[in-house]
């Protein structure tokens, strides 16, 4: 990709995926639902490759666009501004932020799915969901590295190019799961979901295993072994086995 990079959420997950952008010589446009003037810090830490704007603004201002946002709010990304866009989807269902979807519940669609329906002139993939913020931004390395990590991916086929390029050059490789419908296989609870970047998780609450991470570098996942990962998943009902909220 020769345009900047369009990320949608400042939170933990957003933020990683900005730094690590800036980190490999991207121009970056951060945005968030609480407007341009809470992003000073971070447009500042992020340096003169950064700037700050609406999500509107910053949709129309890149081709490709990370949606670092919790499930719930999906509605409020811009569809209108999103159109013809690829649009990451970081987000995992938790019932307990999200409340029960029945749609998810019974897998009628997986969270991905609805987020196409609600950006339906976008490419929506899913991906960055399935890695904690600290070990993203700790495991990337370069291409080639004998201990680079592998993220799984679920789109079509041209949006999931797009996406895999924006991982290679963030410092992964990518692991097509197939399309956004089979997204369920990376969802909360399957085996390639946070635990085998972080090796033996302890029974913590979400504050103190977020706290956690962060003192924790992180295992190398390298492609066969997420391919494995993937394939092993089968699916449950959405929102039951799962580990601490991590976005």
């Amino acid at each position: 990709m020769s345009g900047p990079l369009a990320v949608i959420g400042s939170g933990m997950i957003g933020s990683a995926v900005a730094r690590l952008a800036v980190a490999a010589g991207m121009d970056v446009v951060v945005s968030n639902s609480r407007g341009p003037g809470t992003l000073a810090g971070l447009v500042a830490e992020l340096g003169p490759r950064a700037r700050a704007a609406t999500p509107a603004e910053a949709a129309r201002a890149a081709d490709l666009v990370v949606a670092a946002i919790p499930l719930h709010v999906y509605g409020r990304l811009p569809a209108e501004a999103l159109a013809g866009r690829t649009v990451l989807d970081t987000a995992n269902y938790y019932p307990e932020r999200d409340g029960r979807l029945a749609e998810l519940e019974t897998g009628e669609l997986t969270s991905s799915a609805l987020a196409q329906r609600h950006l339906a002139g976008s490419r929506v993939v899913k991906a960055f969901n399935t890695i904690t913020p600290h070990q993203l931004g700790a495991l990337a390395r370069p291409a080639g590295a004998p201990d680079r990590s592998a993220l799984p991916i679920a789109g079509d086929d041209a949006a999931s190019a797009e996406a895999a390029g924006l991982l290679d050059r963030l410092g992964f490789d990518a692991v097509r799961v197939g399309p956004l419908a089979e997204s369920w296989r990376i969802e909360p609870g399957t085996p390639a979901y946070i635990r085998p970047y972080l090796g033996d998780i302890p029974a913590l609450d979400v504050a103190d295993f977020l706290a956690w991470t962060y003192r924790t570098p992180g295992l190398a996942v390298p492609a066969e072994q997420v391919r494995k990962l993937v394939a092993a998943a089968v699916r449950q009902a959405a929102g039951e086995a799962r580990l601490p909220s991590a976005s």
